[in-house]
């Protein structure tokens, strides 16, 4: 009965076709090629990038081949010399989302994996389908011919690093869960996500589940005793916690638990774009105690701006008032919000730095040596 009624929906989306609803969800303002200044593209060239959130696995796409629509695959990465990309698991978006109260009693990703003809196992189950987006990223890695690594440990990270400055191992990638209602309560659940190599998550997306509350929820409200006995746990196993869209509460509760830097994978800042969806100068400066960084997204809720001039804008006020060690990227690519470019276009953001006064050692942080360095900190031996 349950498979019949995904069916119906399913067809509802195949009037339209998922990669219809790809293209007009993940829309890019501007395509490349983009036009990069001479001393942009030398810094540029010469950073070690690390892109902490995209939501890339979520879509039927072959990530391998370069695509005309979305903003990350493995061409396209390597053309704009990334480094590491975060790759970010989604399992469950209600239908009608706010960044000020949020239900969870409704969910789009169902209608979306049944019409790109996902495995039945992951129609019902949220755990399934971190499993299933996880093996994606290994199957990916697996036929790149050397192209994609998929990072693990330090050791990993290590072993990247060495290759990449010998000219291999083009890109690497690191798997992360966007709300911990994958765990379907049960805290046992963590340690398959960690052994199908997830090492970052976050404890809400959205709406509030039995971990904690969102930003966008209804109550907001703090940390339960299952969230907290997962922040102990994930620090135990080497994972990294992102409070990207936790309420204050429970960025509070966590920041007080936890003994290792912490991270915001994607985000705005208050300071130049006021809204819920944005941390307040406080939450930086919390974020900032851990030894965490905070990860800048790409998209105008973030920003207030559709352009490269904004993000760099947001970037330059953290910076300013932390540190410029503890900013770094989180475009959000791929994650059903418009941008001003694709992955290729990272240039147009080292210009606007530049432009707005940053000098390059703190580019070079921001681009992507803070993210590497709490991955460093962070992931197991």
């Amino acid at each position: 009965m349950v498979a019949a009624a995904f069916a119906v929906l399913a067809s509802l989306l195949d009037l339209f076709g998922p990669t219809i609803f790809d293209r007009a969800a993940n829309r890019v303002d501007e395509d490349p090629p983009y036009a990069v200044s001479a001393r942009g593209r030398a810094l540029h060239e010469d950073l070690f990038v690390v892109d902490m959130h995209a939501d890339s696995l979520l879509w039927e796409r072959d990530l391998s081949d370069r695509l005309d629509h979305g903003s990350v695959d493995i061409p396209r990465l390597i053309e704009g010399n990334v480094a590491i990309q975060s790759f970010f698991i989604v399992t469950k978006t209600p239908w009608l989302t706010t960044i000020d109260e949020t239900s969870p009693d409704s969910d789009a990703i169902t209608t979306l994996i049944v019409a790109q003809d996902w495995p039945e196992k992951t129609w019902t189950s949220l755990l399934e389908r971190a499993l299933y987006q996880a093996s994606r990223l290994h199957e990916l890695a697996e036929k790149s011919q050397g192209r994609l690594r998929v990072l693990k440990s330090k050791a990993d990270l290590q072993r990247y690093r060495e290759a990449r400055k010998q000219g291999g191992a083009a890109i690497a990638g690191i798997l992360g869960v966007e709300g911990a209602h994958v765990l379907e309560g049960d805290l046992g659940n963590l340690k398959k996500l960690y052994d199908a190599g997830v090492r970052i998550v976050a404890p809400t997306h959205f709406f509030d589940n039995e971990v904690g509350g969102s930003a966008h929820g209804v109550d907001k409200g703090g940390l339960s005793d299952l969230g907290r006995k997962m922040v102990i746990e994930m620090e135990e196993r080497g994972m990294l916690l992102d409070l990207a869209h936790a309420s204050p509460a429970v960025i509070d509760d966590a920041v007080a638990i936890a003994s290792r830097p912490v991270i915001v994978s994607h985000t705005g800042v208050r300071g130049t774009c006021d809204n819920n969806r944005n941390l307040s100068d406080t939450q930086l400066r919390t974020i900032a105690a851990t030894g965490g960084v905070v990860g800048i997204g790409y998209w105008k809720t973030a920003v207030c701006g559709k352009d490269a001039a904004s993000i760099a804008r947001a970037i330059v006020y953290a910076a300013n008032l932390v540190g410029a060690e503890h900013v770094a990227l989180g475009s959000d690519f791929d994650g059903a919000v418009p941008v001003p470019f694709d992955t290729t276009g990272l240039g147009l953001v080292v210009d606007a730095l530049l432009d707005q006064g940053m000098n390059n050692e703190d580019i070079r942080l921001v681009m992507g040596e803070n993210a590497a360095r709490v991955f460093a900190e962070a992931l197991p031996d």
